[in-house]
C-alpha cells in the first residue's frame, strides 16, 4: 500500500504499460486518474480498477493539445485537490523509415505527442506540486532516448527530448521536494509491440531484435511497471534527474 491516499495520474493508460501501471498503482492504494486519447480503452481501465475495489476516474486528453492538458490538470485539482504522482506515459511509435523517407507530417506528429506532450504535462503539473509542497513526476522515455535507433529518427529524437526535459526540470525543482525521473524501456510486449504480429509482417524480425538484448528476450510489462512503482515511491526518495534503463542490458 505504498500509494495509499495518493492521487496518481497516468497518461496513456488505456492500454499497454500505462494500463498495467494504472492497475498496479491502484492495487497499492492509489486513486488513479486514467487519461487517454482513446475513451473506450480508458473507461475499460477504470472499470477494471473499480471491479477490483480500486478508485479511479477517467479524463480524455490528447497530450499534444496544450488546452486539453490544462483541462486535465484543472479536473484533477477540482476533483481531488492535489496531485501526488504524475506518470507521463502517453506516446506513439511513429513511422519507421530512413530520415530521407520520413515525412514532415510524421516527424511533427511523433514530436508533438512524445516531446511536446511531456513538456505540456510537466509544465502544468509543477505548479500543482509546488503549491502542495512536493510530488513525483515520472516520464516514459525509451532506450531510443539513450542511443540511436536506425529507421526511427523521429521516435529516437522525441525520446531523447524526454530525458532532456526530465534532467533539467529535476535540477530546477529538487529543492522544492519534487522528484523527476524517466524510465527507458526496451522492447516490451504490449499491444503496441506485438512480436507475433511483427513476424507476420517480416519473418524472423522478433528473433533478430531479441538477439541484440543480452538477456535474449523481450521485457514483460510488469518488469517495467515494478520499476515505476519503486521509482515513484518513498523508497526512491533520493533519486531524481535519472533516466533508468529497464532493458535487459542492451544499453550496457
Amino acid at each position: 500500500m505504498r500509494y495509499k491516499d495518493k492521487i496518481v495520474l497516468i497518461t496513456g493508460s488505456g492500454s499497454g504499460i500505462g494500463k498495467a501501471a494504472a492497475i498496479a498503482f491502484s492495487k497499492e492504494g492509489g486513486t488513479i486518474v486514467v487519461s487517454d486519447i482513446n475513451e473506450k480503452n480508458g473507461l475499460e481501465t477504470v472499470l477494471e480498477i473499480k471491479s477490483n475495489a480500486g478508485k479511479a476516474s477517467f479524463f480524455k486528453a490528447d497530450v499534444s493539445d496544450h488546452n486539453m492538458v490544462e483541462n486535465l490538470m484543472k479536473f484533477i485539482v477540482e476533483k481531488y485537490g492535489r496531485l501526488d504522482v504524475a506518470i507521463n506515459n502517453a506516446g506513439v511509435g511513429g513511422d519507421f523509415a530512413k530520415i530521407t523517407d520520413l515525412t514532415i507530417e510524421s516527424w511533427n506528429k511523433t514530436m508533438s505527442v512524445n516531446s511536446s506532450g511531456v513538456f505540456y504535462c510537466v509544465k502544468n503539473q509543477i505548479p500543482i506540486m509546488l503549491k502542495q509542497g512536493g510530488g513525483v513526476i515520472l516520464n516514459t522515455s525509451s532506450i531510443a532516448g539513450i542511443r540511436g535507433l536506425p529507421n526511427a529518427t523521429a521516435y529516437s529524437a522525441s525520446k531523447h527530448a524526454v530525458i532532456g526535459i526530465t534532467k533539467t526540470v529535476a535540477m530546477e525543482y529538487a529543492k522544492n521536494n519534487i522528484r523527476v525521473n524517466a524510465i527507458c524501456p526496451v522492447f516490451t510486449v504490449t499491444p503496441m509491440f506485438d512480436p507475433e504480429a511483427m513476424d507476420k509482417l517480416k519473418s524472423g524480425i522478433s528473433d533478430k531484435l531479441k538477439a541484440n538484448i543480452p538477456m535474449k528476450r523481450f521485457a514483460d510489462v510488469m518488469e517495467q511497471v515494478n520499476s515505476m512503482l519503486w521509482l515513484c515511491s518513498s523508497e526512491a526518495s533520493f533519486i531524481t534527474g535519472q533516466a533508468i534503463s529497464v532493458d535487459g542490458g542492451i544499453t550496457a
